[in-house]
């Protein structure tokens, strides 16, 4: 998939340290390494921080199958938490299972190594 230069990061992605490891359409993978900022006050990996990964590879799972011309915008999307993370790289994979004319629905897993981390699905805009 061809992608213009620049498309792919966002300054926030950047400075929570996401990493794009594939872009297909309609799907997205990003990593992260639980980094000292991103602990909560018990340790792990803060919630808001998985919370933010699900949101940008499902932003660029939608861009992937929409084009990277047009724009999307997440209206609602739900989480699940399924256990801790204590160190360590989380892997998310995200997946279009709907795509609209209007709205994409799309679904992520957070895994680190074979453990489901967390699971979500989301709905977006396209603007």
């Amino acid at each position: 998939m061809e992608i213009p230069a620049g498309l792919t990061q966002s300054a926030f992605s950047e400075l929570i340290g996401c990493r794009l490891q594939r872009l297909e359409e309609g799907v997205a993978e990003v990593a992260l390494t639980l980094e000292p900022h991103l602990r909560n006050r018990a340790g792990k990996l803060h919630g808001g921080a998985i919370f933010s990964l699900v949101d940008i590879t499902m932003g660029l799972a939608c861009s992937s199958a929409h084009g990277f011309d047009q724009q999307s915008a997440t209206i609602e999307c739900k989480i699940n938490y399924i256990r801790a993370v204590e160190d360590g790289d989380v892997l998310c994979t995200s997946h279009v299972i709907h795509a609209g004319r209007r709205t994409l629905v799309v679904e992520a897993d957070v895994y680190q190594d074979e453990r489901l981390v967390a699971k979500a699905q989301g709905t977006f805009a396209v603007l």
